[in-house]
């Protein structure tokens, strides 16, 4: 857009309305005609410029709106009289509106720029945008912007504007920096705590099964009282079904069992004992040796470590129950105690 459309454009919207009062000069010495009653409505801060008294003003009745180009400048005038922005036009002075929405304190053009920017982020751009995100107070295109460079980090440090920022803006640097180490620490706790989940996940399903083996029975295993059913298809209930009865099968027969230094029957030892901590009905309950931790845990109470397991275990037993409805529910508060270390935990494929 050259000059002499930018002040054709300006006339033909304010000679729609009564005489022009005033003039914008911009720094190509373009001078726009406008209404002082519109740029005083629009803008708080043009309006404190046209109300200061006469003697601060110049004799003639101009706004000079410098460092930015004409065009940006008949936009943002535009935009006044009529609050509206073409995707062609944010397109082309995106960065310039947002400057000066900033400084003239429009903010519903400041909040149209900071989504039409946010939308057009480039490796080029991104540098500059972040930079002017910052100045202008805008937190969102400022995170947005963060992110992007974050994400894009290995093109972004190639660019000139990168190489800029580092000679003339260390601290914008080291923010950058800050920002990506930040989160980089923080995908890896959400990878730790999925893990975590799905581990309490698995323990809390394995108690289901648990029940449903001593209780139903399945398979190959099954109740005292209860013959077997010797199905040859696997369990369809429970993903942890099998595993957990082949444990059961070696924690019945295993000679080591006794003299503790048997893996597999430790973790069927723990396996019994967390069914224990976290079953309310001991005294009807199916599951082997139930009643007897309860009375142990009675007698001698449970280590701090091993409470936090149950109180998880209960909580992630709630979740699949709200995920599942035909589970028994178990009305127990999600507690964030921290990452323990449960590897004997993990059940047999």
């Amino acid at each position: 857009m050259s000059s002499d459309n930018c002040s054709g454009d300006i006339d033909l919207f304010s000679g729609e309305m009564s005489e022009t009062d005033i003039q914008v000069v911009t720094s190509g010495g373009l001078r726009i005609p406008a209404h002082s009653a519109v740029l005083a409505s629009s803008s708080t801060v043009l309006e404190n410029i046209l109300v200061r008294p006469e003697k601060l003003r110049s004799s003639e009745r101009t706004i000079r709106i410098l460092g930015v180009p004409c065009d940006a400048v008949s936009v943002f005038i535009r935009y006044l009289y009529s609050s509206k922005c073409t995707e062609e036009q944010m397109e082309r002075h995106g960065i310039h509106l947002l400057a000066l929405s900033h400084v003239y304190m429009v903010p519903q053009l400041k909040q149209r720029c900071t989504k039409g920017l946010a939308e057009r982020l480039t490796i080029e751009n991104a540098v500059d945008v972040l930079q002017l995100a910052r100045l202008c107070d805008a937190p969102d295109l400022y995170l947005r912007s963060m992110k992007f460079l974050s994400s894009n980090f290995k093109k972004v440090e190639e660019t000139e504007g990168w190489k800029f920022l580092q000679d003339h803006d260390p601290l914008l640097e080291l923010e950058i920096l800050q920002f990506m180490d930040e989160a980089e620490l923080r995908k890896k706790r959400t990878r730790r705590h999925k893990q975590e989940l799905s581990l309490y996940l698995q323990l809390s399903e394995a108690m289901d099964c648990l029940e449903h083996i001593c209780t139903e029975g399945c398979t190959s295993v099954g109740p005292c009282d209860k013959e077997p059913s010797y199905e040859t298809q696997p369990c369809s209930k429970f993903d942890t079904c099998q595993g957990l009865q082949l444990l059961i099968r070696h924690f019945a027969t295993c000679k080591r069992r006794t003299n503790g230094s048997c893996l597999r029957c430790k973790r069927m030892w723990q396996i019994l004992r967390l069914h224990s901590s976290i079953c309310d009905q001991p005294n009807d309950c199916r599951v082997p040796l139930c009643r007897q931790f309860k009375l142990k845990v009675q007698q001698r109470g449970d280590d701090d470590l091993w409470k936090s397991l149950v109180r998880k275990v209960v909580s992630a037993r709630a979740m699949s129950s709200l995920s599942l409805p035909k589970r028994k529910r178990v009305d127990e508060p999600k507690m964030d105690l921290g990452h323990h270390e449960v590897m004997n935990f993990r059940l047999a494929a």
